[in-house]
């Protein structure tokens, strides 16, 4: 701080009497330190602590301190006066003193009563004096009834009369009690009442009222005193009659009053009356309503207005009234108020010369009454030339070094005073500069900063702030000093970098000071936390990612706060709040994490905040305070307080309900409820001992029960209902079994539970038959068969019958059907579905309920083949009355047998006469062999197996054969039609060298051709010697080498007895390779042929028939007997043919009938 003074401040200072800032403050002035340490400036003294103004001596205290601190330089002097009149503490050895301190302590160990008095403490030292406020020292004395003999107050019955209390005066508050010798409260009603003065008010008397210990207690509390007055007697005459009386005021007493109170007081007005009946109390305020806040009490005689305010003045009016008549009387309300103020003098710092003004003005009711002192001085005990008083103002024109002093301003009136101390210094000062010198500010971009220049001089300086390297002071809408010298920059620049100097100037000198300015840039939150539901028990995250100046990076911190508390983790094992990454975990979730959670991103200079709420969700927490209410014979209402429900609104509520006799400790559910309902009617069953509980239901489930109400027990009653489900059944032909579903226990209403089961046959005329019984079901015997009754079942118990019961009707037992359907008749559709249809079966043969019908039926025989093999029977089931179904699955080419019969109940009926019939042909089956057998370079020779099925006569097969090598091209397809239907084998001449072909092959009847089987294989290069001079035995290279396989043959044979003889053993291995399975051998490497067809697998040993011949008469019949096997059917008349086993049989006996060299036929 650089720093100019005029040459005559040493005088300046030698003068001052107070010292205060360059403005005005409302406190005493207060030297900075730092000018402190400059300069030694004498100061003013000020009070610091006093007493309350209302002190009261309580005898249970040991010591009574009256207290006065006061500040200044020099130190302060003090001293007392009590009620006016100096008071020396120190002249008294029995009060405790301290040094340097106004406070003396009045030891509780004698008579207080001569401390009893009013105090004020002066603080005083050679600049002037402080007094403090009056501090009344209260020795209260103990509040005694005085001893009396009181007569028996004596009083006709329906006559009025009156208790009086007179209670002694001591320290409020005063609590009034009546009561009796034994301490029991007198009752008080709209007859009997206690006044505000204590005394207990009889409207009429009564003979009840007649006792002799009516006793008045009075209560001090702070005193912790309680005194009782005499006990009274009271003796009520009895009358014959009593008379009515119009009403009449016993308080107050005339017509008007008036009533003073002080603002912030409550406001109390009462009208007690007398008068039989006993009269009612109304109350109105004149020309207003009464104030909102008014409340009655005391049975209507007591209007309280609680902390009047000043619009609760006016006119009151009560009425007391009865039949006879009405009394009446009015209350004038006068609100007061205690001073306050309205311009408290203020304490100033004002240069040599100037003209000083001080003020000083009260409100109050009554007007209160304005007192100036100087140093604790009337004014006119302390003359200054200079001064003027100007009704609430005091001026000091021209003021000078000596016109330094405290001022007093006392503002009093009868509800209290106000005292105001006001140091008003006057003197010169050259600027002095509080801030320290060179101080840095951090900035952020856009926002405001505050640089400080805090300036101590008289008179005040102008304060101009400039920058380094301008000389002219910082203007512009962004820029603004304040009187405190703050320069406060706005939405701050990047630009505004730099060192900015403090200039402070007055009459007596300058001084300044350089401040440097860093702009950084503002600290922002990019992700900000997001508002969440979280289940109870869960983890729940918190993501927080802020942006910050990177000069911060070290001082940068990243705080979360719950509900404006910051979190403190410590990352224990019993710790759930976790952050990593800017993300807040909280592990298990409980009800204490709800709340609004807060991401502060914070820097030295700046934060960005960022806030979420987390609501957790809970199933509702139980119901409570359930009530019963209502009571009836079979309801009952109950009412509950929801509970919590935990941010997920209540959807209903469970009634759940446990009986203690027949299942207790098991509850069961009663009823639902919405879940804007808490009450409901419960319905409820005879003779039962309940009770009850309630549970919530939100969208998280359903919460914990309630604790269990009380139990209720309901009276026996007469059964509210009969046994449902009735069900008449029939197990044998004359019998009638009739079962039903019990009551339950609790729907018995009573004890004694029994059943009356009433019958009849319903096509006759006749008398119901009835039987009681106490099991859930009856036989009834001898029963025609099937014929219709009519049934019903009626409770009853010790109270009486259930409701009339509902008839039903039912059938007495079934017999097998005994007749069959007529003119069966047989429609074939096509080669495997025929149409099947009958005359129904008459319902009187039916004996029982229609099932519907069965057909059942049989293969005789294949059309092909004369011989007759009868297959397994098959069934069909057709529920319901109907004359026709159809039969699908059937064989093409074949002769069948057919039977139709009904079932009801009890079983099949008869079957019909049998009906056959022919299926007519069909396609045939796929061919279940077909193989290449051999490839050559032009030619290809086939050779297949008739189908197992034929389905009709075979008129021959349908080859067809294509080029199709492994590019896009395709060949044409040629088809080649073999009419011999005895034919098995084919060769395929002309063909590409080197070429892949696909052949086809189906069989055909007169109705047209079957399945396809496909093959492909690929042609040679060159035509094999074998194919070139025929069977390959009669080659010299084949006899060659089966004559060195004999050879081999007989080298292992040898190898083997050797081994033998030694014990030793030649593997399996060995035999194998020595004696290969020939069937197992595929076809030579060069012929490429590989078996298309996905359900037929290459047959085995095929290769080896080539020396052989195929016999020409056998090939018509070697598969006749293929998969001549029974299918099966579901009742339903679904297929279940073994499928997979056929398909096997057919490939052995396929691969066994193939034993020829293929040829082409002539």
């Amino acid at each position: 701080m650089r720093l100019q003074m005029s040459p005559g401040l040493a005088t300046v200072l030698s003068l001052i009497t107070c010292i205060s800032c360059a403005f005005e403050t409302t406190a005493a002035i207060d030297i900075p330190l730092e000018v402190l340490g400059h300069v030694n400036i004498e100061q003013l003294p000020t009070i610091t602590v006093q007493s309350p103004s209302s002190l009261i001596a309580f005898p249970f205290d040991e010591s009574f301190p009256v207290t006065c601190e006061a500040k200044g330089n020099p130190e302060p002097e003090f001293r007392w006066t009590k009620n006016g009149q100096e008071f020396d503490p120190f002249l008294d050895p029995r009060l405790m003193k301290e040094e340097n301190s106004g406070t003396f302590v009045i030891p509780n160990n004698g008579n207080l009563t001569e401390y009893q008095g009013t105090y004020r403490c002066y603080a005083s030292n050679k600049l002037g004096t402080a007094i403090s406020k009056e501090i009344e020292f209260i020795v209260p004395h103990v509040p005694k009834f005085p001893k009396e003999t009181l007569e028996p107050v004596v009083v006709e019955e329906g006559q009025p009369f009156t208790l009086k209390c007179n209670p002694p005066k001591g320290i409020p508050p005063l609590q009034i009690y009546w009561m009796t010798i034994s301490l029991q409260h007198i009752e008080q009603d709209e007859r009997v009442s206690m006044g505000l003065n204590g005394d207990l008010h009889f409207s009429h008397a009564v003979e009840r009222d007649s006792r002799r210990d009516y006793c008045c207690f009075a209560a001090f509390p702070r005193i912790r005193t309680i005194v009782q007055k005499t006990a009274m007697s009271v003796i009520v005459k009895t009358t014959n009659a009593i008379l009515d009386r119009r009403p009449s005021l016993l308080t107050p007493s005339g017509v008007r009053s008036e009533t003073k109170l002080v603002k912030g007081e409550d406001l109390k007005l009462e009208c007690v009356a007398e008068g039989f009946p006993t009269p009612q109390v109304d109350w109105v305020k004149m020309g207003h309503q009464l104030p909102a806040k008014a409340k009655l009490e005391n049975h209507g005689k007591l209007l309280i207005v609680p902390r009047a305010e000043q619009e609760d003045s006016g006119k009151y009016m009560c009425k007391a009234k009865n039949p006879l008549g009405e009394a009446v009387h009015y209350f004038t309300v006068t609100v007061e108020e205690p001073p306050e103020w309205e311009s408290e003098p203020q304490s100033q710092l004002s240069m040599i010369g100037s003209d000083v003004h001080i003020k000083c003005s009260a409100s109050g009711s009554p007007q209160p009454t304005i007192t100036w002192m100087v140093n604790g001085l009337p004014l006119q005990e302390a003359p200054a030339a200079n001064r003027r008083v100007f009704g609430d103002t005091i001026v000091l024109h021209n003021a000078q070094a000596p016109n330094s002093a405290v001022y007093q301003c006392e503002a009093s009136n009868i509800h209290g005073t106000l005292l105001s101390n006001a140091n008003i210094m006057i003197m010169n000062l050259p600027p002095m500069i509080l801030t320290k010198e060179g101080e840095d500010y951090s900035a952020v971009e856009g926002k405001g900063v505050m640089m400080h220049c805090s300036v101590f001089s008289s008179p005040p300086s102008s304060i101009t702030w400039s920058r380094e390297d301008s000389t002219e002071s910082v203007e512009g809408p962004r820029f603004t000093v304040h009187d405190n010298g703050t320069l406060e920059i706005y939405r701050v620049e990047k630009d505004d970098t730099g060192q900015y100097t403090c200039l402070a100037k007055n009459t007596e000198g300058t001084s300044a000071i350089d401040s440097m300015l860093y702009v950084k840039d503002p600290t922002r939150i990019a992700v900000a936390p997001e508002d969440q539901q979280i289940l109870i028990g869960t983890v729940a995250q918190l993501s927080c990612l802020a942006e910050y100046d990177k000069s911060f990076s070290n001082y940068f911190e990243l705080l979360w706060e719950k509900d404006d508390m910051e979190i403190s983790f410590n990352y224990t094992e019993n710790s759930r709040y976790f952050v990593e990454d800017g993300i807040l975990q909280i592990i298990n979730v409980s009800h204490r994490d709800q709340g609004v959670y807060t991401c502060v991103a914070r820097t030295p200079v700046d934060q960005d905040v960022a806030s979420a709420l987390l609501m957790v969700l809970d199933v509702p927490d139980a119901p409570e305070n359930l009530v019963l209410s209502d009571h009836k014979s079979r309801s009952v209402k109950l009412k509950w307080i929801p509970g919590d429900d935990h941010n997920s609104s209540t959807t209903e509520f469970v009634v759940e309900y446990e009986e203690n006799q027949w299942e207790p400790g098991n509850w069961k559910e009663l009823l639902r409820v919405p879940g804007n309902h808490n009450s409901a009617v419960l319905k409820l069953h005879g003779h039962v001992d309940y009770r009850f509980r309630v549970s919530g239901v939100n969208t998280v489930g359903r919460g914990p029960s309630s604790e269990p109400t009380e139990r209720y027990k309901t009276p026996p009653a007469a059964p509210d209902k009969n046994p449902e489900n009735i069900k008449i059944e029939a197990h044998l032909p004359h019998e009638m079994d009739i079962n039903w579903e019990p009551l339950l226990p609790i729907e018995h209403n009573g004890p004694g539970l029994e059943y009356k089961v009433s019958y009849k046959r319903q096509d006759m005329e006749e008398d119901w038959k009835e039987h009681m019984v106490k099991r859930h079901s009856f036989v009834v015997k001898n029963t025609p068969t099937f014929v219709p009754y009519e049934i019903k079942i009626q409770t009853r118990n010790h109270q009486g019958w259930g409701p009339e019961p509902k008839v039903v009707t039912g059938y007495s037992g079934e017999d097998f059907p005994s007749s069959a359907p007529d003119d069966v008749a047989v429609e074939v559709m096509n080669s495997s579905v025929v149409k099947v249809s009958w005359t129904r079966v008459h319902k009187d043969k039916l004996n029982g309920h229609l099932g519907g019908y069965r057909i059942n039926w049989w293969r005789l025989r294949s059309l092909v083949d004369s011989k007759k093999s009868h297959g397994d029977k098959h069934t069909l089931t057709f529920p319901g009355d109907r004359n026709h179904a159809t039969v699908p699955g059937l064989t093409p080419f074949s002769e069948y047998s057919l039977i139709v019969m009904t079932f009801n109940g009890r079983g099949n009926g008869p079957g019909s006469h049998p009906v056959n019939f022919k299926t007519p042909e069909g396609v045939p089956e796929k061919n279940p062999v077909f193989r290449v057998t051999d490839v050559q370079k032009h030619t290809v020779s086939l050779a297949w197996a008739p189908p197992v099925e034929p389905n009709g006569i075979l008129t021959g097969y349908l080859l067809e054969y294509q080029l199709i090598n492994d590019t896009d091209e395709v060949g044409p397809s040629q088809t080649v039609d073999i009419s011999n239907p005895d034919t098995t084998k084919w060769i395929l001449r002309n063909l590409e060298p080197m070429s892949r072909y696909k052949f086809n092959l189906r069989s055909c009847t007169t109705v047209g051709c079957g399945p396809v089987v496909s093959e492909e294989c690929t042609t040679t290069l060159e035509t094999s010697l074998a194919s070139t001079h025929g069977g390959i035995s009669t080659q010299g290279w084949f006899i060659g080498l089966m004559c060195a396989i004999a050879l081999l043959t007989l080298i292992v044979l040898i190898a083997c007895f050797v081994n033998r003889n030694k014990g030793g053993k030649y593997s399996v291995k060995e035999k194998e390779d020595l004696h290969p399975d020939v069937e197992s051998q595929g076809m030579n490497d060069d012929t490429f042929c590989e078996y298309s067809d996905n359900d037929e697998k290459p047959l085995k040993g095929s290769q080896q028939s080539l020396s052989r011949e195929i016999k020409a008469g056998d090939s018509g019949d070697s598969l006749v007997d293929y998969g001549d096997e029974d299918a099966q059917f579901n009742e339903d008349g679904s297929f279940i043919g073994e499928y997979a086993g056929r398909k096997e049989k057919r490939e052995k006996r396929a691969s066994a009938e193939i034993k020829a060299t293929i040829q082409t036929p002539a």
